[in-house]
């Protein structure tokens, strides 16, 4: 451990949250949701219409440097729209990087729309969910926005495990579904999110298996992250789990609470929380962890001085601990 006077925090880059509007919070398919007693429930009573920057004051007062937002769409139409999140990452380019979402019953329609996305909004992700669709992700309607994906070098993300809302979890489990996706397309960039639980093992064997096959750990708070995973990520897991909160379900300091008792490390706890390795720039990442960079735009050839601009404007706290209080 660095000296307390020279040692600075991890940088922490949520991989898996969204911007509420009130249709959303108070969805009735949210109901289990709204009787956690979480921040789901609390913006649902106090403060429904929360704005974009009232959340993101929320994630920079809890250290967070950026935040990875994705719209929301299922066979009801749009939820979040992706020009909805257009509008928080042009407010806030160098903290916000956005995700789309698609109608995926209608292919060619959504591949036409995650193009628009990645061309003229700037987005560096998909993100479908297969709960709300009640289709697992090896179902054929998928597959032309795989391939979409690969063709625009973009991460594709879904849900892993069982399914919070008021839906069935069967389509979130690994084994078959994912493992046939990473089979049928090994070139593509998949992050599952929400750890995969009750499944977790099968989640891990899918990591193993497949290079680009990664997991975050959002709407979990680190006292709750299984065993499994745990014993994971300091070995062959430590370039494979990202941080993620799923706001508004969860906020950052809520996540990071009991995050000193994993134990995790000084090399493993910063690829975790945002892919740097010993206080370096995020530019200096392994090709093993290039998920989040290429999300974020950043290629090799790219100076550290554009990165260290990204984050001028954030002031770390002394510590993790600190930033959980």
């Amino acid at each position: 451990m660095l000296p307390q006077e020279s040692y600075r925090p991890p940088e922490i880059i949520d991989a898996w949250m969204q911007f509420p509007n009130e249709g959303y919070l108070l969805d009735p398919m949210f109901d289990s949701l709204r009787r956690w007693p979480a921040a789901w429930k609390m913006l649902a009573q106090d403060n429904p219409g929360v704005t974009h920057e009232e959340a993101l004051g929320t994630f920079r007062s809890q250290g967070v440097s950026q935040v990875i937002a994705s719209a929301w769409w299922g066979p009801g139409g749009p939820m979040i729209t992706n020009d909805e999140v257009a509008r928080a990452v042009r407010a806030n380019p160098e903290y916000v990087v956005g995700v789309a979402s698609v109608d995926i019953g209608k292919p060619m329609a959504a591949v036409r729309e995650l193009r628009r996305c990645v061309k003229e909004l700037g987005f560096k992700g998909l993100r479908v969910l297969p709960w709300l669709w009640g289709l697992p992700p090896d179902d054929r309607r998928y597959y032309p926005l795989y391939a979409e994906c690969i063709e625009l070098d973009i991460t594709f993300c879904l849900q892993v495990g069982h399914a919070g809302p008021m839906r069935p979890s069967e389509p979130g489990r690994p084994i078959p579904y994912l493992d046939n996706v990473a089979h049928d397309f090994p070139e593509l960039r998949i992050v599952g999110g929400h750890i995969g639980l009750p499944w977790v093992a099968e989640m891990i064997s899918v990591m193993m298996k497949h290079p680009n096959v990664y997991v975050d750990t959002s709407a979990y708070k680190a006292s709750r992250f299984p065993p499994e995973l745990v014993a994971y990520m300091p070995g062959p897991g430590k370039h494979k789990v990202l941080f993620g909160t799923n706001y508004p379900m969860l906020t950052p300091a809520e996540c990071l609470a009991g995050i000193d008792a994993l134990q995790l490390g000084d090399e493993v706890l910063p690829l975790f929380l945002s892919g740097t390795r010993d206080g370096r720039s995020s530019c200096k990442l392994d090709i093993c962890m290039t998920v989040s960079l290429q999300w974020l735009g950043w290629e090799w050839g790219d100076s550290c001085e554009r990165n260290h601009a990204a984050r001028s404007a954030i002031t770390w706290v002394p510590s993790v601990d600190t930033a959980v209080k």
